[in-house]
């Protein structure tokens, strides 16, 4: 199969918009959660009460995610990854602009936080097919020596997303707080829907992915796609869970988390732990374009291996520098976990595309990514949950953080090594 090199960045830009409004939607949420939502929708709880309800609450996108996979996985296989991601966009979208509508509980009481949650399973279904369909896009277009790149181009949309939302975070913080929680917080939700637009515009221009005409035309899909995953490649499934488990969870940890335990554990300002994100997605651009070269190099197993490891070993000394309550070591703290997890999240895409044969890509690289996610979204309520268990000491945090490390260690290690050859892609220009 052939395809110019015009066409494929064409489709790898495409990926790259639905996964940074994908990031920008979670992203948002985690911060609110963390800054709002404890105070405006669980108000007649106990502080410590409410920030674990609105973990808990962001958390249950997670758990639909999975589901997501399964669902969307299916269209994806069967009939077109371009139908299951043209709506997996508009539900993210949609989903994410309603929050910026709802009533908080002194305005419609238990009512408030229920829909917050619906709106989130909303969230976390449409996400579930998100992801992996859009990295199989990027993929399946691609030149076979280009694969690495083109699918850092679609993880480039993480730190965009969290550049936008923090910035939008940043810019309403500046309000007097008692405006920024009558409505100021409500302005960066309402942002997804101009930017639903923008993505949706450009994804319906989409072609489908050459590699599934193929499979049409020699009518190799399957009935049930999900089912065959678990059936047939379920050992390649965990590996591809452990390989994406610290580029989801980890990035939870080092956001979400520290900004709600510099601020509310520490008493750090909210607004130095926001900017700290945005520093820290800046520097990811450039480690994400740089290691999906290095990937085509030396293979997305072996850079997933040292990105495990490297946090590993750095996840003490990040969490002892939060500590210390200064703004400039909070900083450089969270820009140098969101660098070292960058590493192993930024050749998720080439890594987990590769598990899988083309006739179960969809729903093996999305149930992977995506019951990593399930496990991993829990992981700020697990760490909040532990402070009460140290005393407030960061050092249960720090330890999570290591376990899911290692564990994705482990699994590039195992998928360099499971890679599967496919129809390959060729440029032909």
């Amino acid at each position: 199969m052939t395809i110019s090199g015009k066409d494929a960045g064409t489709i790898a830009r495409a990926s790259f918009v639905g996964t940074a409004l994908e990031w920008y939607d979670y992203y948002l949420f985690g911060t609110a959660a963390a800054l709002v939502f404890n105070r405006l929708f669980f108000t007649t709880m106990d502080p410590t009460a409410a920030l674990l309800a609105s973990f808990a609450t962001f958390g249950v996108g997670f758990a639909a995610r999975p589901i997501g996979a399964v669902l969307f996985g299916y269209i994806g296989d069967r009939y077109g990854r371009r139908p299951a991601l043209l709506a997996t966009i508009v539900m993210i979208g949609i989903a994410t602009g309603l929050i910026g509508f709802l009533p908080d509980f002194g305005t419609i009481g238990l009512a408030a936080p229920i829909l917050l949650a619906v709106l989130r399973l909303v969230q976390g279904l449409a996400v579930g097919g998100e992801w992996g369909g859009a990295v199989t896009m990027a993929i399946e277009h691609a030149p076979v020596e280009k694969r690495g790149r083109f699918a850092a181009l679609v993880q480039v949309g993480s730190p965009v997303g969290t550049l936008l939302s923090a910035g939008a975070f940043s810019l309403v913080l500046l309000f007097p707080s008692e405006t920024f929680d009558a409505w100021g917080w409500r302005i960066p939700f309402l942002m997804a829907f101009p930017l639903l637009l923008v993505a949706l515009w450009i994804r319906v221009r989409v072609e489908e992915s050459p590699i599934f005409k193929d499979l049409l035309a020699q009518e190799e899909t399957v009935k049930v796609p999900a089912l065959d995953v678990f059936r047939n490649a379920g050992g390649r499934l965990v590996v591809a869970v452990m390989a994406a488990l610290l580029g989801v969870g980890g990035f939870y940890m080092i956001t979400t988390f520290i900004v709600s335990y510099g601020s509310n554990t520490l008493g750090v300002d909210r607004q130095v732990m926001v900017n700290a994100t945005l520093i820290a997605a800046v520097a990811q651009i450039f480690v994400t374009v740089a290691m999906g070269r290095l990937a085509e190099k030396i293979g997305p197993g072996k850079v997933t291996m040292w990105g495990g490891i490297l946090t590993a070993a750095a996840s003490f000394p990040i969490f002892a520098m939060v500590d210390t309550k200064s703004p400039l070591m909070i900083t450089l703290a969270i820009t140098l976990g969101i660098v070292l997890i960058a590493v192993a999240y930024a050749v998720n895409g080439a890594l987990l595309t590769e598990l899988f044969p083309p006739k179960l890509r969809y729903s093996g690289v999305a149930l992977g990514y995506n019951i990593a996610g399930a496990t991993s979204g829990f992981m700020p309520l697990l760490a909040t949950a532990m402070l009460g268990f140290s005393g407030n000491q960061s050092w249960g945090a720090a330890l999570i953080l290591v376990l899911i490390a290692l564990i994705t260690a482990v699994g590039g290690f195992l998928g360099e090594r499971l890679r599967v050859q496919d129809k390959r892609i060729v440029a032909a220009d």
